[in-house]
């Protein structure tokens, strides 16, 4: 009997405390969410050049004499006050909505108020495709540094299928690791339909639409073939505007023959010249440290006051009830 009042309190504890910071952190985020105000962040920079510099140092500071090092050190620092074109790095590891296209807009507009035409900028990218209009977006912002005459590289590290590719494309070449993914060019919808449940439920369902093809299919209603065909047809249009997209930018690829809906990994994509070199992102920028500086550029967005308290507050019930959890074993 003592085991099981022990262990009621326990769980009236952990009850309790989860209920008060539950109830804490929704009046906080319902406060922070009743005014809303536009997200705001700040753009940073990080000397990617330097860096690669001081561990560079620190290793050859200790496989080398000390006359060697001071040398070896005033030859560098004679090499780096040369003035040399920029590399700019950009990372874009896309969801399925592809949000990250407004960080993308940031990073872009700020790069091209200070690059020149002897500037690159290489996009770290990985993604797996998701909404049309979402990586279409994305895809625009990277070609305002083509129309810009801003040289792209875009290295593909793991994947890029679907919209990942609708981006890759724009490129001025993509790079691709030897089993990155890449390809996908075709378009994909499905949903379920509730209409059987529901009819056997004796749930009525009623849809008023203003307009023949306002809406084809539907989760709750009984779908007709007309309906299906109709939203058929329009994937079809939606899968022949990306391929005229993909051809556009890649006049070299046959497309008829990749934009089957099918992927390849670097190695197979390479003949297929989907891809142009058989590469990753850091030995594409180990390559260009002798002949650039290299600068990551990336647009923070700043968390609000809902966010911050709720991934701490978060944090300290995950602590406690480890820690409840320790106690209870040990007991």
């Amino acid at each position: 009997m003592e085991f099981l009042y022990e262990y009621g309190l326990f769980l009236a504890k952990v009850a309790t405390f989860v209920v008060a910071v539950a109830v804490v952190i929704g009046l906080i985020a319902g406060a922070a969410l009743s005014k809303p105000r536009p997200k705001k962040g700040q753009l940073q920079f990080t000397d990617i050049s330097a860096q690669y510099r001081r561990q560079t140092a620190e290793l050859q500071q200790h496989l080398m004499e000390k006359k060697q090092f001071k040398k070896w050190r005033k030859e560098q620092a004679e090499t780096a006050e040369q003035q040399k074109p920029r590399l700019f790095v950009v990372d874009f590891n896309g969801s399925m909505d592809a949000r990250e296209a407004e960080a993308l807009r940031e990073e872009v507009t700020a790069i091209l108020a200070v690059a020149d035409k002897t500037d690159e900028v290489l996009l770290r990218l990985e993604s797996g495709g998701g909404v049309v209009h979402g990586y279409g977006l994305a895809a625009s912002q990277l070609d305002r540094l083509r129309k810009g005459g801003i040289s792209l590289t875009v290295a593909v590290d793991k994947v890029a299928a679907s919209g990942g590719y609708m981006m890759a494309c724009i490129g001025n070449q993509i790079i691709a690791a030897p089993f990155a993914i890449v390809g996908s060019i075709g378009v994909i919808a499905q949903l379920p339909n509730f209409n059987k449940l529901l009819k056997k439920s004796h749930v009525d369902f009623e849809q008023f639409t203003a307009g023949e093809y306002k809406r084809t299919v539907t989760l709750f209603g009984e779908n007709t073939e007309k309906g299906r065909q109709k939203f058929q047809q329009e994937l079809e249009q939606t899968h022949q505007l990306f391929k005229q997209f993909v051809r556009d930018h890649r006049p070299q690829l046959d497309i008829d023959a990749v934009a089957t809906g099918e992927h390849w990994f670097g190695y197979q994509a390479l003949p297929l010249q989907l891809v142009d070199v058989i590469q990753t992102s850091d030995d594409y920028m180990q390559q260009q440290l002798s002949q650039r500086r290299l600068f990551q550029v990336r647009y923070q967005l700043k968390k609000g006051i809902a966010e911050k308290v709720g991934m701490g507050s978060a944090n300290i019930v995950s602590q406690w009830w480890q820690k409840l959890m320790q106690n209870s074993w040990l007991r």
